[in-house]
């Protein structure tokens, strides 16, 4: 693997560096700096030409910043000579403008994709697009990782019977994913009907689904605000559950997400409130700084570096990398 190079932007340096630690390698030096006007800089520390480069660096928050920061390294390493060049993107950030549902909109998803093609990317690495469809806004390569194997594992080893668990989807958008959820778990799911009436306000209209004295599952691809897992597991609740655990692969917390589930789970400051959620799982795709001055107790951090570092072995050696999914 000597001609393998990985490096990081800064959008989620710990798990760059957890998937550099499981390929037995250290992550390459690079210099990142923003100009006083907020122009995006990079250089390469060290020779990367004839390399195969990966860039790993999710469009997370604030994510023009970090969009920007991975076009210029792709740009850097082109002209640097690098062989081939890979962007990791834990986070596909702008993946849900896919379409175009408004007279004068942007789809978005399809500018970025062919903004990494002028910059010189390959092929694309990321994890649970909120639009699987995406993928196919480009011609590079594109390989789509999920976070099922490392969710399932967790669900597992909790060691419930599978008559005593179900899987909701939080929305009917997210129906196929809590089947296939059940599907290997050789469980019962069901879904909860919504209605958006914000960007960060949701009201739930129905739910389908025996949820009663079962602990169940609340899955998703992501979350900024909570409104909708909240509001999904408060009507689980109601209707009999006797434990909501909601789990979504990219925890994109806005500062009013972390505080609305703060509050929604057990903490030191409910006192016995009851409380809707009593677990959140989320992956590592995003980096997190807690901004609440505590971290809910209940909140695991699943870590996917170990799919990450295996795409990244499978690519670099022309292997398949279809194993990585369930």
């Amino acid at each position: 693997m000597s001609n393998l190079k990985i490096f990081s932007g800064t959008s989620n340096l710990p798990l760059a560096q957890r998937v550099a630690d499981n390929l037995f390698t250290k992550l390459g030096e690079i210099y990142h700096h923003n100009f006083p006007s907020g122009e995006s800089y990079c250089q390469f520390k060290e020779n990367i030409r004839g390399s195969d480069v990966f860039l790993i660096q999710g469009i997370t928050s604030p994510a023009n910043e970090n969009l920007m920061q991975l076009l210029v390294m792709a740009d850097a390493a082109r002209r640097a000579s690098a062989d081939r060049i890979t962007a990791v993107v834990p986070y596909f950030g702008y993946a849900r403008q896919d379409r175009k549902d408004k007279s004068r909109v942007p789809i978005s998803a399809k500018l970025v994709l062919d903004l990494f093609e002028a910059s010189g990317i390959d092929r694309v690495v990321t994890m649970d697009l909120h639009s699987p469809q995406v993928g196919g806004f480009t011609n590079l390569p594109f390989d789509h990782l999920t976070f099922e194997p490392v969710l399932i594992e967790y669900i597992k080893s909790l060691q419930l019977e599978a008559k005593d668990i179900i899987i909701m989807a939080p929305d009917v958008g997210a129906v196929k994913r809590a089947e296939k959820y059940a599907s290997y778990l050789k469980c019962d799911f069901g879904f909860i009907s919504k209605k958006r009436v914000g960007d960060d306000k949701v009201e739930l209209q129905s739910i389908s689904g025996d949820v009663a004295a079962k602990t169940v599952f609340i899955i998703d691809d992501l979350t900024e605000s909570c409104g909708t897992l909240i509001q999904a597991a408060d009507a689980c609740k109601k209707n009999g559950a006797t434990k909501v655990v909601c789990a979504v692969t990219h925890g994109c917390f806005t500062d009013t997400g972390m505080e609305r589930l703060s509050n929604a789970m057990p903490g030191p400051f409910m006192n016995g409130k009851n409380t809707p959620i009593d677990e959140f799982v989320h992956s590592s795709s995003v980096n997190h700084w807690w901004k609440l001055g505590y971290k809910p107790a209940n909140i695991k951090s699943l870590d996917v570096s170990n799919l990450f570092a295996k795409a990244i072995n499978s690519i670099h050696n022309n292997e398949s990398v279809s194993e990585l999914f369930v």
